[in-house]
């Protein structure tokens, strides 16, 4: 072994430092030229994207009219929705501007953060361990898209829906301050994605030997207990909010009882195999 590879294999605390401040630094100039890109595409946004749901033509709502239509069921079309959004503080869109850019620029840029914290773990892995995880990254981003996907398509817009249409007396109007409305989109939004992590999270787990698709089966009932205090915290105060939320969590645990039960499996015959 060669000095130069030596050092390579044994840095020093301070190289690790310096490491992981550049692993930082690129990960926040990534977000921030996706938060840039996004400030830019101001119309694009906040029209198209943002305020999407808040509209009947939303592509959720035409689908629901569709479905309705072929169940026979007006019911689920939605015609309009009862509210109209404002802002009450005078530098109220500038700064939902910047908020939203921000946030966008966080989204879009996930893959690539995750990929650059991946390099800094990865070399501190053991070549089996590196072998096990190997495709982490590409998982991890798609789990999170999928996630997205559905607080965008599914969660947001029925809970916005719901909310907007539930009235005390038909007296009141609704009329939602701007950031209440961007706070439900984006929280309902970003927590589908990271919930959907949670195979990956009981991949990871299993393969660390912490948990087991034995001892998940075991907890099954403390888990959807903990189910629905997480949905009942981070989804608007409303039952039909708390069940979007809870019914797909509950899906992806019976999913990471299965993924944790196939890695299981693999291990002990791979363990057959070398003692064999």
């Amino acid at each position: 072994m060669t000095v130069e590879e030596h050092g390579e294999q044994e840095m020093s605390f301070i190289d690790h430092l310096e490491e992981l401040r550049w692993h930082i630094i690129r990960s926040l100039a990534s977000i921030l030229v996706f938060a840039i890109a996004a400030f830019i595409a101001k119309e694009f946004v906040f029209h198209d994207l943002i305020l999407a749901p808040s509209r009947a033509d939303f592509y959720t709502y035409r689908k629901l009219c569709e479905l309705g239509e072929y169940m026979n069921s007006p019911g689920m079309c939605i015609q309009k929705l009862n509210f109209t959004l404002q802002a009450r503080d005078m530098s109220g869109q500038f700064t939902t501007h910047m908020t939203v850019s921000a946030i966008i620029g966080l989204i879009l840029a996930f893959p690539y953060t995750f990929w650059e914290i991946w390099r800094f773990i990865k070399p501190g892995l053991y070549p089996q361990e590196q072998k096990n995880s190997r495709g982490a990254v590409f998982f991890v981003s798609l789990l999170f898209i999928i996630g997205l996907l559905f607080g965008y398509y599914v969660a947001a817009p029925l809970s916005i829906n719901f909310l907007s249409s539930y009235t005390i007396d038909p007296s009141i109007t609704n009329e939602f301050d701007l950031s209440s409305y961007i706070d439900t989109l984006t929280r309902m939004t970003l927590a589908c994605g990271i919930m959907f992590e949670l195979p990956m999270i009981a991949f990871f787990l299993t393969k660390a030997g912490i948990i087991s698709s034995e001892f998940m089966i075991a907890y099954r009932r403390h888990a959807i207990v903990v189910i629905l205090i997480i949905a009942a915290l981070i989804s608007p105060p409303d039952v039909l909010s708390m069940t979007i939320f809870a019914l797909p969590l509950l899906g992806l645990y019976e999913v990471s009882i299965l993924i944790s039960n196939i890695v299981r499996r693999r291990d002990l015959k791979r363990l057959n195999k070398s003692t064999n």
